[in-house]
């Protein structure tokens, strides 16, 4: 299940940045005392009472403003505020209410979403002068805060949280594989989900850019379910101009945060680039499946030596995801695009494989005979049982004597001997080192 969303919005000056930082634990926004510096959402991932979610800063609204700059600024908070499970709205406790306030108010209350209104700037355990006039907002309780001195910030957290939705144990839709087709815009994702489907479902186009939101689509295949996130592709920053596609990139990050395989799609005439690798990564590090679909293969000149070069190409580039299959399809022409789905199938049930716990011993047993562990000054790593402890990803836990001994290059060995026995191919696996005695 992806992280909630929260957004800060409000009036420029009213300290949003301020709160935004604070809550981050680190400068993040820019902070200065003038209106107008915070013109971009920026996000950060937040961590409260085991309550995991995204926090956004947006720049101050004007709604009544037509000048260019606080324009956009609104048209961001707009899409901040539709992306948003819940809404932090800021008022500035010093200067009391306005007709800003009352206009962005008003906004919010379009929105339809959980808003939780803190008047900012209260410095002292006294209430502001102007506290009753916020519930003239008619948006519940203010809740009293001083973002510089870090005043009420614990309390705000323990309502924002309270709106979170609850995570769902459904049987349906743990039955239901969740695919994410991600890359950077214009390599012809949304044309990959209408061939899968047999519909136009999401526009095509070759202005890149066109997807801007995440798309879901559930249909099934024979007996298996699957739902299919077409992802507004993702920009190095430099290259976001447009407002919002730059909330088109979170968007994406939590299709990939909530999706069981994620599908790479790579421009078959571009070839793997830098922000390939930053999605790549993104995608490894959250620990999905992955297949990686090189697109538009039809429209290279190919010889005998071609798919194994660029195949080569890949793995050089991408040398992390070795364990991800790589399938040269044409979403035009449907070239290769009927292996898809059942190549999907396969790393999806390879995601979610696991290992008895004796085989998975004598698999380790076995290693160490063959290639002894590493040792540092008289002390020699010792492996004395493993377990499987999840999947999606698969995660093994391996009791040692010392943790610190455990060298990437062997922690890669034995994941290696994992796989020759039992595959996993398609998905990352992950290792935790726990420490104990022989005797424990």
């Amino acid at each position: 299940m992806a992280k909630p969303i929260v957004a800060i919005v409000g009036r420029p000056n009213v300290g949003k940045s301020t709160l935004f930082n604070k809550i981050a634990g680190k400068r993040i926004s820019i902070v200065e005392d003038k209106p107008g510096v915070t013109r971009d959402r920026i996000y950060t991932e937040v961590e409260w009472l085991n309550h995991y979610f995204t926090l956004i800063d947006t720049g101050g609204i004007e709604p009544a403003s037509l000048e260019t700059i606080p324009a956009q600024m609104k048209i961001q908070a707009e899409v901040a505020i539709h992306t948003a499970d819940v809404i932090v709205f800021i008022a500035d406790g010093k200067e009391g209410l306005t007709s800003t306030d009352r206009d962005v108010a008003a906004m919010l209350r379009r929105a339809k979403k959980p808003v939780l209104l803190a008047v900012n700037k209260v410095d002292t355990a006294n209430h502001s002068e102007f506290y009753y006039d916020f519930y003239e907002l008619g948006m519940g309780e203010p809740v009293e805060i001083s973002s510089s001195l870090g005043l009420g910030i614990g309390d705000l957290l323990d309502e924002i949280v309270k709106h979170f939705p609850e995570e769902r144990d459904n049987q349906e839709e743990d039955d239901t594989t969740k695919v994410a087709i991600i890359g950077k815009p214009n390599v012809g994702k949304s044309s990959i989900v209408n061939r899968i489907l047999g519909e136009e479902r999401v526009i095509v186009s070759d202005i890149a850019g066109t997807t801007r939101d995440a798309v879901d689509t559930p249909f099934v295949d024979g007996e298996d379910k699957y739902v299919l996130i077409d992802t507004a592709g993702i920009r190095r920053k430099s290259k976001i101009l447009d407002s919002v596609e730059k909330y088109s990139v979170l968007r994406s990050i939590t299709a990939v945060e909530r999706a069981d395989v994620c599908l790479l799609v790579l421009d078959a005439a571009e070839g793997v680039t830098e922000q390939d690798k930053r999605i790549a990564g993104f995608s490894h590090e959250n620990g999905k499946a992955m297949i990686i679909v090189v697109n538009k293969w039809d429209l290279i000149e190919k010889d005998t030596h071609t798919m194994n070069q660029f195949t080569k190409e890949i793995r050089n580039e991408l040398a992390y995801l070795e364990y991800a299959p790589i399938l040269f399809v044409s979403a035009m022409s449907g070239q290769r695009m009927n292996k898809l789905l059942e190549m999907v199938k396969y790393v999806s049930n390879q995601h979610t494989l696991r290992i008895p716990t004796g085989s998975l011993n004598d698999i380790i047993g076995e290693a160490i005979l063959l290639n002894q562990p590493p040792s540092d000054k008289g002390k020699k790593l010792k492996i004395y049982y493993a377990n499987q402890a999840s999947v999606k990803p698969p995660t093994f836990v391996l009791f040692v004597n010392i943790a610190e001994l455990m060298h990437f290059s062997y922690q890669r060995y034995i994941e290696n001997r994992i796989r020759e026995s039992y595959g996993f191919e398609g998905t990352p696996v992950r290792f935790i080192l726990r420490e104990k005695t022989r005797g424990e």
